[in-house]
């Protein structure tokens, strides 16, 4: 199976788990690859006219990957606390997005000014950890913040640390993504 044909089996398994969630179809069942038997962690991103509906993922590989597709797909329609669960007839006009996660690699840095220089903007995307706190950011979100210092500003409110200091203790680690997204046409 080539890598557009697993996209499009991912697309389809986040799509079939959405609609049963909300009472639209028959459970899904995970196709026959191994590639879904495997332990992965994957991310699950809605969106509608464009603008972000829903997006919950794992970092971590504790599930088979179809197992994650799934689990992630409802949780982005159902329980992403920014926003109201998915209605079942808001489903078509939703575009779906599955990110494929590699092994994050730990991050080697004295300062903030040294981890700015490691990025690579529109490749990586970063987990930050500060005690109890951490958050990450996909590769995609580069595309609105395409510059390091305001990507990592803005990855660290979003763990709840300050933007405007350097944190003290402030680790990291990058990773990379094979993703697959629909069209809008292909959503409605």
């Amino acid at each position: 199976m080539s890598d557009t044909d697993f996209g499009a089996t991912l697309l389809t398994l986040a799509r079939q788990a959405i609609a049963h969630r909300l009472g639209r179809g028959p459970a899904p069942t995970v196709p026959d690859d191994p590639r879904l038997r495997e332990k992965g962690a994957s991310f699950v991103t809605l969106t509608r006219d464009g603008e972000l509906r829903g997006c919950i993922g794992s970092l971590r590989r504790s599930r088979l990957l179809g197992d994650d597709v799934v689990a992630n797909a409802v949780a982005a329609a159902t329980e992403d606390p920014r926003f109201p669960p998915l209605a079942a007839d808001a489903l078509d006009a939703i575009a779906i997005e599955v990110s494929v996660l590699s092994e994050p690699e730990f991050l080697d840095f004295a300062g903030e000014q040294e981890l700015l220089a490691q990025l690579r903007p529109g490749e990586d995307g970063l987990i930050i950890f500060s005690g109890c706190r951490s958050a990450t950011f996909l590769p995609q979100v580069w595309d609105q913040l395409p510059e390091p210092r305001q990507f990592l500003a803005a990855l660290k409110e979003k763990a709840g640390l300050s933007s405007r200091r350097e944190q003290a203790g402030l680790m990291a680690a990058r990773y990379h993504v094979q993703k697959w997204k629909e069209t809008e046409q292909e959503a409605s």
